[in-house]
């Protein structure tokens, strides 16, 4: 692990990156993660462009080792956020919902590292035509908005798929998570709920601790009908949600009532009618622990499942 082709392409001591999570990777969370040997993120969501450089100096002043931003392409900003994180030559950009073709000559010629997320091999292996540096594959099992896929299936094809360097997300919250993506192909992986359950984490403590209370089975996913579905933790919003797509409801009416509502759990603490964006791995947490704490309880932790494993066999 510590020599991986992923480790040396991001100058990162662990092939473990922190997930791009909106309202909840903020630079206090990404600057932990790359100080304990992986690469943090900070979710850029729908920041505007002061917003995201106030978070990115921030992140400067809590660590020197690399980090990067997620960019969400269908965001209003996504232009001027590209600029910011050009003028601040940001190491890594992750991206999400959509194509980020267009931003890549500009990026590469500062030296970042591009890595967009995807949910399907077409759309892997198109973009690797684009001159992408890795590939985050995305299984259903994380937290947020979600492809149909799940990650068992999507890596190893998206390994056989593309030629780059292949980050396996969705579900992993431990060294067995690792240990099982590195075995379908993947040279790393994302975590998000993991980290979104850490002392570093800003979120608010309701969030946080609606994580360690969900079980396998707390979280649904709603808005299929829309075309961009989410999974959440299964609240009031959601089966208000769930009402609306029955009685067919159109898309703007069930978009009006998911506006603000992610920040609403995260940022304000309401878990009964916000948004509360997580992972089915969060049936595995069970309390919210320091950062370095839980990057060093996977790895450490590696070998011993490497080792358990070849017992079996």
């Amino acid at each position: 692990m510590l020599n991986s082709k992923l480790c040396q392409l991001l100058n990162i001591k662990y092939p473990i990156l922190q997930g791009g999570m909106a309202w909840v990777a903020t630079a206090e969370l990404a600057a932990a993660v790359s100080n304990a040997g992986g690469l943090g993120l900070i979710g850029a969501g729908h920041m505007p462009p002061d917003a995201l450089k106030a978070e990115i100096i921030k992140a400067k002043s809590l660590t020197d080792k690399p980090f990067g931003v997620n960019i969400m392409l269908m965001s209003p900003f996504v232009k001027e956020v590209m600029q910011v994180v050009i003028d601040e030559r940001v190491a890594v950009v992750t991206t999400g919902a959509g194509n980020p073709g267009e931003y890549i000559p500009a990026l590469k010629a500062i030296g970042t590292k591009v890595i967009p997320v995807v949910a399907s091999v077409a759309l892997a292996k198109r973009l690797e035509r684009v001159g992408i540096d890795a590939i985050i594959a995305e299984g259903m099992e994380s937290g947020g908005h979600v492809g149909e896929v799940t990650t068992m299936t999507l890596v190893p094809l998206v390994a056989d798929a593309v030629s780059v360097p292949v980050i396996a997300a969705g579900g992993i919250g431990d060294a067995r998570g690792v240990v099982a993506a590195l075995a379908l192909g993947a040279q790393g992986v994302q975590i998000g709920t993991l980290f979104a359950a850490s002392v570093e984490c800003t979120a608010h403590p309701n969030y946080k601790a609606a994580i360690v209370k969900a079980k396998e089975r707390s979280t649904v996913v709603n808005g299929v009908s829309t075309g961009h579905p989410v999974r959440v933790i299964a609240n009031k919003l959601t089966r208000e949600f769930a009402e609306l797509e029955k009685r067919g409801a159109t898309i703007e009416e069930l978009d009006q009532l998911g506006v603000g509502k992610l920040r609403a759990a995260v940022r304000d603490g309401d878990v009964d009618y916000g948004s509360v964006m997580v992972g089915q791995i969060a049936g595995m947490i069970t309390q919210i622990r320091p950062v370095n704490e839980i990057m060093q309880d996977i790895v450490q932790n590696i070998p011993k499942v490497i080792t358990e494993l070849t017992r079996k066999i």
